[in-house]
Protein backbone atom coordinates (compact mmCIF):
# COMPACT_ATOMS: atom_id res chain seq x y z
CA UNK A 1 0.00 0.00 0.00
CA UNK A 2 1.13 3.15 -0.55
CA UNK A 3 0.13 6.91 0.19
CA UNK A 4 -3.19 8.26 -1.91
CA UNK A 5 -3.46 10.66 -4.47
CA UNK A 6 -5.85 12.58 -5.47
CA UNK A 7 -5.94 14.25 -9.24
CA UNK A 8 -8.30 15.99 -11.38
CA UNK A 9 -8.21 15.10 -15.47
CA UNK A 10 -10.80 16.02 -18.24
CA UNK A 11 -12.92 13.23 -19.81
CA UNK A 12 -16.17 12.72 -21.55
CA UNK A 13 -17.76 13.87 -18.31
CA UNK A 14 -15.84 17.20 -17.97
CA UNK A 15 -13.23 17.49 -15.43
CA UNK A 16 -13.29 14.37 -12.85
CA UNK A 17 -11.83 12.96 -9.80
CA UNK A 18 -9.20 10.45 -10.57
CA UNK A 19 -5.92 9.04 -8.87
CA UNK A 20 -2.31 9.69 -8.34
CA UNK A 21 -1.62 7.15 -11.59
CA UNK A 22 -4.83 8.88 -13.68
CA UNK A 23 -7.68 6.12 -12.59
CA UNK A 24 -11.42 7.17 -12.29
CA UNK A 25 -12.88 6.88 -8.83
CA UNK A 26 -16.47 6.84 -8.45
CA UNK A 27 -19.09 7.82 -5.70
CA UNK A 28 -21.90 5.18 -4.26
CA UNK A 29 -24.97 6.84 -3.93
CA UNK A 30 -26.20 4.72 -0.94
CA UNK A 31 -23.28 5.65 0.79
CA UNK A 32 -25.20 8.45 3.02
CA UNK A 33 -22.30 9.32 5.05
CA UNK A 34 -18.54 9.04 5.01
CA UNK A 35 -18.71 5.68 5.97
CA UNK A 36 -18.83 2.98 3.63
CA UNK A 37 -21.64 0.71 2.59
CA UNK A 38 -20.25 -1.18 -0.18
CA UNK A 39 -18.81 -4.55 1.01
CA UNK A 40 -17.78 -8.64 -0.01
CA UNK A 41 -19.08 -8.72 -3.87
CA UNK A 42 -19.98 -5.18 -3.94
CA UNK A 43 -16.37 -4.31 -2.95
CA UNK A 44 -14.93 -7.24 -5.56
CA UNK A 45 -16.43 -5.09 -8.29
CA UNK A 46 -16.06 -1.38 -6.60
CA UNK A 47 -12.91 -1.87 -5.06
CA UNK A 48 -12.40 1.36 -2.09
CA UNK A 49 -9.53 3.66 -2.72
CA UNK A 50 -7.46 2.90 -0.06
CA UNK A 51 -5.05 4.42 1.85
CA UNK A 52 -2.23 3.65 4.75
CA UNK A 53 -3.34 4.44 8.55
CA UNK A 54 -2.21 8.20 9.19
CA UNK A 55 -1.05 8.78 5.75
CA UNK A 56 -1.69 12.16 4.25
CA UNK A 57 -3.64 12.24 1.01
CA UNK A 58 -2.09 14.30 -1.78
CA UNK A 59 -4.39 16.69 -3.04
CA UNK A 60 -2.84 17.46 -6.66
CA UNK A 61 -4.01 20.23 -9.02
CA UNK A 62 -7.36 21.07 -9.15
CA UNK A 63 -8.08 18.90 -5.52
CA UNK A 64 -9.63 20.57 -2.88
CA UNK A 65 -7.03 19.62 0.01
CA UNK A 66 -9.61 20.56 2.66
CA UNK A 67 -12.06 17.71 0.92
CA UNK A 68 -10.29 14.86 1.03
CA UNK A 69 -10.13 13.09 4.49
CA UNK A 70 -10.56 8.84 5.35
CA UNK A 71 -12.93 6.85 7.59
CA UNK A 72 -12.06 3.18 8.01
CA UNK A 73 -14.13 0.24 7.10
CA UNK A 74 -15.26 -2.34 8.89
CA UNK A 75 -11.98 -4.55 8.41
CA UNK A 76 -9.68 -1.88 10.04
CA UNK A 77 -8.42 -0.78 6.47
CA UNK A 78 -8.47 3.38 5.66
CA UNK A 79 -10.77 3.97 2.54
CA UNK A 80 -10.53 7.37 1.32
CA UNK A 81 -12.86 10.32 1.07
CA UNK A 82 -13.66 13.21 -0.44
CA UNK A 83 -16.21 16.11 0.15
CA UNK A 84 -17.56 13.17 2.76
CA UNK A 85 -17.81 10.28 -0.09
CA UNK A 86 -15.92 7.01 0.04
CA UNK A 87 -14.00 6.66 -3.58
CA UNK A 88 -13.85 3.57 -5.36
CA UNK A 89 -12.46 2.42 -8.24
CA UNK A 90 -14.66 0.09 -10.63
CA UNK A 91 -12.52 -3.51 -11.45
CA UNK A 92 -12.91 -3.47 -15.24
CA UNK A 93 -11.20 0.33 -15.62
CA UNK A 94 -8.08 -1.36 -16.60
CA UNK A 95 -6.21 1.73 -17.93
CA UNK A 96 -6.09 5.34 -16.88
CA UNK A 97 -8.81 7.79 -18.00
CA UNK A 98 -11.21 4.31 -18.53
CA UNK A 99 -14.96 5.12 -17.32
CA UNK A 100 -16.64 1.85 -17.68
CA UNK A 101 -20.00 2.24 -15.26
CA UNK A 102 -20.67 5.58 -15.09
CA UNK A 103 -24.54 6.29 -13.62
CA UNK A 104 -24.92 2.25 -13.44
CA UNK A 105 -26.81 1.34 -10.89
CA UNK A 106 -24.74 -1.77 -9.34
CA UNK A 107 -26.22 -3.25 -5.94
CA UNK A 108 -29.05 -1.58 -5.50
CA UNK A 109 -27.20 1.86 -6.24
CA UNK A 110 -26.16 4.52 -8.81
CA UNK A 111 -22.12 5.06 -9.18
CA UNK A 112 -21.03 8.34 -10.14
CA UNK A 113 -17.97 9.71 -11.64
CA UNK A 114 -16.93 12.98 -8.99
CA UNK A 115 -16.27 16.42 -9.86
CA UNK A 116 -13.75 18.34 -8.59
CA UNK A 117 -15.91 20.03 -5.65
CA UNK A 118 -16.77 16.36 -4.80
CA UNK A 119 -20.22 16.38 -6.23
CA UNK A 120 -21.68 13.03 -8.33
CA UNK A 121 -21.61 14.04 -12.15
CA UNK A 122 -24.57 12.15 -13.08
CA UNK A 123 -25.04 12.77 -17.12
CA UNK A 124 -24.28 8.89 -18.82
Amino acid sequence: MHHAALDVQSSRFGQILVDGQGRALYLFAADKSKDSTCYEACATAWPPMLADKGATIDAMHGVTASLSGTSTRKDGTVQVTYNGHPLYYFENDKKPGEINCQAVVNFGAAWYVVDPNGNAITKS
